[in-house]
């Protein structure tokens, strides 16, 4: 639950980063509990996830940055990978005198995080991954909804966005159009080029055969009515994530913004939760990294049928 004294609210800079210019926003904190850095999705900036920060326990200092190429940071000169982009986060922390951090990352931003996790993993604590997954090797969302991602034009015009979010985002949003309204508000547009270069980005890249390597304690958040990205593939990093836990809750895509009082308090409980002293031999005890993947390759295989089966059933309508 949010602290009952209301922490000082974040002021975004811009800072410059191995010549590249990113705005960030940091609320500070108690001083006695391991920040918190944030990783939006594909397109959005920092503002979006206020909703999120409000309800979060205001003992936890917050870290938000505008990825290049949305919001207040420019693009860069040439297009980036994730692991370019983790590079150049982690120089951020440098900068701002971060240590290490526990890290959160929601869709596009959720694939971030777990690249840092695993290619800077002493500098990641705990991992939280919000409406996400293993990149290009996962059970694609709706087809119709995907098509819709292609393109920045929600960000840039609120009137398509405002008619478009029910469909593409699922949850709350089927029946609340004022969050749809307060959500299209805080929206602020980056450039075409940057949503271009994080499209780019998700090329051929995907998390599926390394997850097992993500050894820090990670919470996976996923809703049961997401268009985007199938409860499935949570399921799948479950599996794979040596210390990872599931908790679906009753929502889609944006449910961390609609449902913040909800999830809030189950991320702040999973970030106070001190390690159990049998974790080592739990590991131990898992099932074979093979198994792992033959179970994936199953469950996948079965989400795949179901897919079909459903797109036949319409073309016979």
């Amino acid at each position: 639950m949010p602290s009952s004294s209301s922490p000082p609210p974040a002021r975004a800079r811009t800072i410059t980063v191995k010549g590249q210019r990113l705005r960030v926003a940091i609320r500070p904190g108690a001083g006695t509990r391991s920040p918190l850095l944030l990783m939006n999705g594909i397109g959005a900036n920092l503002e979006l996830l206020q909703p999120f920060v409000d309800a979060l326990d205001g003992a936890i200092e917050v870290i938000r940055f505008d990825v290049p190429g949305v919001g207040g940071s420019p693009a860069p000169a040439i297009p980036y990978r994730f692991m370019t982009l983790a590079w150049l986060i982690a120089r951020m922390l440098d900068q701002l005198g971060y240590n290490q951090v526990d890290v959160l990352g929601i869709s596009w931003g959720g694939a971030l995080a777990q690249q840092f996790a695993v290619q800077h993993r002493t500098r990641c604590r705990r991992l939280i991954l919000v409406s996400t997954a293993p990149g290009a090797l996962m059970v694609p969302g709706r087809p119709a909804v995907l098509a819709k991602l292609a393109t920045p034009r929600r960000y840039l015009d609120p009137a398509y966005l405002a008619r478009i979010a029910p469909e593409l985002y699922g949850g709350d949003l089927r029946a609340h159009s004022e969050e749809v309204r307060a959500y299209a508000r805080a929206v602020q547009a980056g450039s075409a080029w940057g949503y271009l270069y994080q499209m780019l980005a998700t090329v051929c890249w995907t998390s599926l055969p390394w997850l097992p390597l993500i050894r820090q304690p990670t919470l996976i958040l996923s809703g049961d009515d997401d268009p985007i990205v199938p409860p499935v593939n949570a399921q799948i990093m479950r599996r794979l994530i040596p210390d990872a836990r599931l908790r679906v809750f009753n929502g889609g895509h944006l449910g961390l913004l609609t449902q913040a009082r909800e999830l809030a308090p189950i991320v702040t409980q999973f970030l106070a939760e001190k390690p159990p002293p049998d974790r080592k031999a739990r590991r131990s005890r898992s099932s074979s990294v093979p198994d792992r993947l033959w179970q994936i390759v199953r469950l996948m295989q079965r989400n795949l049928e179901q897919l079909l089966i459903r797109l036949q059933q319409r073309r016979t309508r």
